[in-house]
C-alpha cells in the first residue's frame, strides 16, 4: 500500500488570481438588450467553445454583476471578440459608474443584441442554458450567427495587462 500523499498547502484568493492571470486569454465584450430597450455590456475574458454541433459556447458573470439580472431574463446576447485596436472598449465596460454605451458604433444584430463595429467577430447567441458555480454563472449560448474580419488581430489579455499578438 502506498503512503497518502502530503497535505495540500493552502493558497489565497490572490495567489489564485495571480496563477489564473497566467494563462492569456482573448477579451469579449458581451452585449443585450434588456425587456425595456435598455442597452447592457461588460468585458469579459471567460470565454469558450464548447461544441462545434450544435454550435455553443460559453462564458461567466459574477453573482454580484448588475447585469446579471438582464442576461439571466434574456434570451438572447452576443459576444463581441475585440479587436487589438479596441482596448479603450475593453476598460469601457469594465468601468463601473459610467455611461459605457456613449459614443460607442454598433448596430442591432438578428436578436436585437449590439454588435460593436470593428470587433475581430460576433457571436449572436440564443441563452440556451446556465449554470450557477461558486461565485458566477456560467451562461452557455447557441450561436445562431457569427462572423469575423479577415486579418484582424486580437485583443489579449494577461497577467493584469492588455497585449496584441505578435507570430513566433
Amino acid at each position: 500500500m502506498s503512503p497518502l500523499p502530503p497535505p495540500l498547502s493552502p493558497f489565497s484568493t490572490r495567489d489564485f488570481r495571480t496563477a489564473l492571470g497566467m494563462f492569456a486569454t482573448g477579451v469579449t465584450v458581451v452585449t443585450a438588450r434588456g425587456a425595456e430597450g435598455r442597452l447592457v455590456g461588460l468585458t469579459a475574458n471567460s470565454f469558450n467553445s464548447v461544441s462545434m454541433d450544435p454550435p455553443l459556447v460559453l462564458w461567466s458573470l459574477a453573482l454580484a454583476s448588475a447585469s446579471l439580472p438582464v442576461f439571466a431574463a434574456g434570451g438572447h446576447y452576443a459576444i463581441n471578440v475585440l479587436a487589438a485596436d479596441q482596448m479603450a472598449l475593453a476598460e469601457r465596460f469594465a468601468a463601473r459608474g459610467v455611461d459605457r454605451w456613449a459614443g460607442v458604433e454598433h448596430r442591432p444584430g438578428i436578436s436585437g443584441a449590439p454588435l460593436l463595429a470593428g470587433a475581430a467577430a460576433t457571436f449572436e447567441c440564443i441563452n440556451r442554458s446556465r449554470y450557477e458555480e461558486g461565485d458566477h454563472v456560467i451562461f452557455v449560448g447557441e450561436v445562431e450567427r457569427c462572423q469575423h474580419r479577415a486579418g484582424a488581430s486580437p485583443l489579449l489579455y494577461h497577467g493584469g495587462r492588455f497585449y496584441t499578438e505578435h507570430p513566433l
